[in-house]
């Protein structure tokens, strides 16, 4: 039993394979591809947007009698997704970009459009200077000038790296945190001075504060609370105090809710109001 599928084919003894017809093919004949939109555009028919990157079933042919350096250019036919209408665009190869043909416009690309127009100035600009020979004068007099600058920053980054490298940097570090030290001292000084001028001749605390002398008071005008104060700091024990009765202020009226509103007096006191009843026989 052969197989189903097979890799060599039998070929009879008479073959004589220059004696097979020759397919002929036209060269403008057309090839069924899948391919994508390459840009945005639009249908002129029916207004249809078709997007950068849609797929269609085109058709490819060869562009008769239009080469660029040599190179074949091609030509894509598709149909619009909504009303069928053809639309037609080609390969632009000196620009590496497609160009739109027929049946549809190219949406608006600021970027492209900025491109273009920047290389087209550049390229005026170029031949402005190659017709002008005082501007190739004074252009490569400038090119000079600026290579001249060039090299001095780098001498300059020359030197400045020479001069890195024989650097040590604990060093820096040591002298930059001395120098951070003197100036807190300095400015701490010059703070304990302002201070001294401020508060005059008295007693200043580190912190700054001027500590003022209480004026001593006569104990009986004093009020109860700092005379217990001042018979603790006098007593030779803290515990002294609490034995110690405050002194009772004389002649002081007593409070509303102190004084006495009477009260019940005996029963003996009621008699003469209380009488038995008589009963007549």
């Amino acid at each position: 039993m052969s197989e189903r599928k097979v890799l060599n084919k039998y070929y009879p003894p008479d073959f004589d394979p220059s004696k097979l017809p020759k397919l002929k093919l036209s060269k403008e004949r057309q090839y069924v591809i899948r391919t994508m939109a390459p840009f945005n555009m639009r249908c002129k028919t029916c207004g249809e947007y078709i997007y950068k990157g849609k797929k269609f079933n085109s058709r490819k042919e060869t562009c008769q009698d239009q080469t660029y350096l040599g190179l074949r250019i091609f030509r894509f036919y598709i149909k619009c997704p909504r009303c069928l209408a053809e639309i037609t665009f080609k390969t632009d190869l000196e620009n590496c970009d497609y160009e739109m043909e027929h049946g549809a416009t190219r949406n608006f690309e600021a970027v492209r459009l900025a491109e273009k127009q920047a290389e087209q100035e550049q390229k005026e600009k170029d031949d402005e200077i190659a017709s002008n020979p005082m501007m190739v004068l004074e252009k490569r007099t400038k090119d000079s000038r600026m290579e001249m600058e060039r090299l001095e920053q780098l001498e300059e980054l020359r030197d400045i790296n020479a001069r890195h490298a024989s650097l040590d940097h604990s060093n820096v570090l040591t002298f930059h945190m001395e120098y951070e030290k003197q100036l807190q001292k300095l400015q701490d000084d010059e703070d304990e001075k302002f201070i001294k001028s401020v508060f005059g001749k008295g007693e200043v605390s580190a912190d700054g504060i001027k500590r003022i002398e209480d004026e001593s008071d006569e104990e009986d005008g004093l009020p109860l609370k700092k005379r217990q104060a001042i018979a603790i700091a006098g007593s030779s024990k803290p515990t002294d105090v609490l034995s110690q009765e405050p002194r009772k202020e004389l002649n002081k009226p007593k409070p509303v809710w102190e004084k006495s509103v009477g009260s019940l007096k005996s029963k003996s006191t009621l008699n003469g109001l209380v009488r038995a009843k008589k009963t007549f026989n």
